[in-house]
């Protein structure tokens, strides 16, 4: 098969990205080799061939049509980063030169001081540095008019402090990745030269709007999601849309966007209708857990780039539209061991199954121990309106790992396991674990961290979010789960103890203190709501309680003995969340007060004065029978008498600065509004109806 240029699909694949296959056409074989070494271990560049891999760098990059190169960062902000840098120097003679040193390559320095740094960094203190990452492999980003060279690195200030999602990232990697290979060692893994690392296959959903009635929507313009808007008749209802039959103009879309991100070296493989009419998804296939978040990152920019190319506008907020499906981001995570093996996946004999159910418990102790820290990690004001329902799982964090392994670890919980439930099974043992049943795992759309046959799919993450903070979050607990366990391993082995009755003994203490996380249900029902608060597992429902997680003596102790994040790196994302969250209520708040003043309130004084003018005339003719008219008047006199009312106590309310209090003012004035859309005219209400949005392409 091959593209528009007569150049088959695999040759064009990633053709715009600096990857191993390229660098070897531009190194020493020496310099490849070191290279190769350093992105596959992780480790730091061999300073010795850093001008080579940065001429070679420019040299490709030019061929492209190059022009500049930046340093690609990803800041506390959520968003990506760039100051572009041209490859002209001035040779002293009048003329120029193209050069790009690894000096540049290495090391960066943008302005630190207008990034949000939560205290970390003052604002008269400027500097700030970034630095290459090599694991995430360079790419171009190309315009209409030339390309610049994408260079993926980490931010962080002068004294070292975190200042961006990737530096956190890649330490709770590595933190991993040491306890990953020591339990290894504990199963006769050799770990020496290898090592271990979290994949990700990271599912986005989004939503598409014509870019004429996005134009003339302000709150999608300003927040990203509709401030108004009244549910139409047929909207989801009737799950036609889900995996339906995608429309021409949207294929098109999808068509130029698989395109782009093949070219990006971005995997991407499915890509569908969702459940919402406008709705649709694209996942790609797993891959290593730093690049897989860079990928997502150039996929969500991308996704906007080409939408705006098909005069569409791609929403990523987690709710456009209210009452029907929101948009999350499925963080699919599994762990590579040293051996290349998925230690999520059930194996061919015991040593492969006792190693699986390890990883099983020890992530049963991590997310109990840390439920709160990782309901934290997609704490935001989008997502807030989004968890709890349509395919969203709630506020309250468990596990769902489907019958079979769930009888399991009940087994387990008891003391030595010897049996199973029927299903595809498979001897599962150090001494007496029970057989295990593969590929005989549901889903639960409702959960949010659910074993899905070879992963974990951690579904509450927000679809505009970046993937590294749950990820940093994730790792970083099951880092702390495995080391205690290998900690105790050790102890009982020293102790002379055989390691099978050891591990025995482990897995069964550790199901009994952590049982209470799983639940295999409904999540949606009151009824488990009830069960939760029985088994004392956190219910935090809003951004602000669920943030504070986040200062626990608790939380601050996992991650600084990992040296993910310091008590200061730790307490400046808490500000700069905290902040974010705030600013973004107070902005919608503003941008609904701007259109209920200026939109909403005049049309529907407008047709008031209609009604009254009509009624006034139908009576002028003697018709007396105008009821049916009055009754109208009065109810949109009515409705609009809420909606001003609505305006003032929204002011009030953002003036005071309270963000809950603020929603639920918004939430009144809405109503207010909504059911005047329902009253007034359509040509004269001011804004693009939901649907219009929803089913006009």
């Amino acid at each position: 098969m091959s593209d528009a240029n007569g150049a088959t699909l695999t040759e064009f694949y990633g053709e715009s990205v600096f990857s191993p296959k390229v660098m070897r056409n531009y190194l020493s074989d020496a310099a490849f080799g070191s290279l190769s070494e350093t992105i596959r271990m992780g480790s730091a560049l061999d300073s010795s061939i850093a001008d080579e891999v940065a001429d070679a760098m420019k040299t490709w990059a030019l061929e492209k049509g190059a022009t500049h190169f930046t340093h690609w960062f990803q800041p506390l902000t959520g968003a990506t980063a760039e100051k572009h840098d041209s490859f002209v120097v001035p040779d002293g003679e009048g003329g120029a030169l193209l050069k790009f040193s690894g000096k540049e390559l290495i090391q960066g320095e943008p302005d630190a001081s207008s990034f949000p740094s939560g205290g970390l960094r003052a604002t008269f203190e400027a500097r700030g540095y970034t630095a290459w990452d090599p694991t995430s492999p360079a790419f171009l980003k190309e315009g209409p008019n030339g390309a610049t060279l994408a260079i993926p690195t980490a931010f962080c200030g002068y004294h070292g402090e975190a200042l961006d999602k990737k530096a956190p990232l890649l330490r709770s990697m590595q933190a991993l990745n040491t306890q990953i290979c020591r339990l290894g060692e504990f199963f006769g893994i050799d770990s020496d030269d290898k090592r271990s690392q979290a994949t990700l296959g990271a599912e986005q959903e989004y939503f598409l709007v014509d870019r004429d009635f996005y134009e003339e929507r302000l709150d999608l313009i300003q927040t990203g999601r509709t401030l108004f808007g009244r549910k139409p008749a047929k909207h989801q209802q009737l799950d036609d849309h889900y995996f339906g039959a995608i429309k021409s103009r949207v294929i098109a879309f999808m068509t130029d966007l698989d395109r782009e991100l093949w070219r990006l070296g971005v995997p991407a493989r499915t890509r569908h209708n969702e459940v919402c009419p406008a709705q649709f998804e694209i996942a790609p296939m797993f891959e290593s857990l730093n690049l897989a978040v860079d990928h997502n990152m150039i996929m969500m920019e991308t996704l906007r780039n080409v939408a705006e190319a098909h005069d569409f506008v791609c929403l990523l907020h987690e709710k456009p539209y209210a009452g029907v499906n929101g948009s999350g981001k499925h963080n699919n995570w599994a762990v590579a061991g040293p051996d290349g093996k998925n230690w999520l996946t059930p194996g061919d004999n015991p040593h492969e199954n006792a190693k699986f159910m390890t990883m099983i418990v020890a992530l049963m102790k991590a997310v109990d121990t840390h439920a709160d820290l990782l309901r934290s990690a997609v704490a935001t004001a989008g997502n807030d309106h989004r968890l709890g329902a349509n395919e969203a799982p709630p506020a309250i964090i468990s596990i769902f790992l489907g019958e079979q392994l769930f009888d399991v670890i009940e087994q387990l919980e008891k003391g030595p396991a010897s049996s199973s439930k029927s299903g595809g099974e498979l001897k599962l043992g150090v001494t007496a674990l029970p057989t295990l049943p593969r590929d005989a795992t549901d889903r639960n759309r409702t959960s949010p961290f659910a074993f899905t046959g070879n992963k974990f799919e951690f579904r509450a993450v927000g679809s505009e979010q970046s993937c590294a903070g749950p990820n940093v979050v994730l790792n970083t607990i099951v880092s702390e789960a495995l080391d205690e366990i290998c900690t105790q391993l050790d102890s009982d082995v020293a102790a002379g103890r055989d390691f099978n009755e050891a591990l025995q003994a482990i897995l069964s203490e550790t199901v009994k203190q952590h049982k209470r996380i799983l639940f295999n249900g409904d999540n949606y029902t009151d009824e488990w709501v009830s069960e939760a608060e029985k088994r004392g597992l956190p219910n935090l429902k809003k951004t602000p309680e669920a943030l504070k997680s986040m200062l626990t003596e608790k939380s601050i102790a996992v991650f600084g003995k990992y040296n993910v994040l310091s008590e200061a790196e730790l307490k400046s994302r808490y500000e700069v969340y905290s902040e974010a969250y705030e600013e973004q209520v107070a902005i919608e708040a503003r941008c609904a007060i701007t259109m209920a003043k200026t939109a909403i309130a005049p049309a529907a004084l407008e047709y008031q004065s209609e009604l009254a003018e009509t009624i006034k005339a139908v009576e002028a003719a003697g018709v007396r029978d105008v009821d049916g008219t009055r009754d109208l008047l009065k109810d949109v006199c009515a409705e609009t008498s809420k909606l001003l009312s609505g305006i003032k106590a929204l002011e009030a309310a953002e003036a005071a600065g309270e963000p809950l209090a603020t929603l639920g003012t918004m939430d009144s004035l809405r109503e207010a509004a909504d059911a005047l859309e329902g009253l007034v005219p359509d040509n004269i209400w001011p804004l693009p109806s939901y649907t219009e949005m929803l089913f006009m392409f």
